[in-house]
């Protein structure tokens, strides 16, 4: 499972992180950092709520 941040609709809520902190890191600004490794199983939950959290749909859990 791969997460992508579209950084381009990304608006810096942050909820992402709030959701999912272990997974979802912030720049200095509040904006998601991409995510460049896999997954792990046990964390596949916390990813989809990191997604549904996000207002704009600026990240895809695939």
């Amino acid at each position: 499972m791969k997460i992508t941040i579209d950084r381009t609709a990304c608006s810096g809520h942050a909820r992402c992180a709030a959701a999912a902190p272990e997974l979802f890191r912030l720049d200095d600004d509040g904006y998601a950092l991409p995510f460049d490794t896999d997954v792990p199983e046990e964390l596949e939950p916390a990813a989809r709520e990191g997604e549904s959290a996000c207002p704009e749909r600026a990240v895809t859990v695939r």
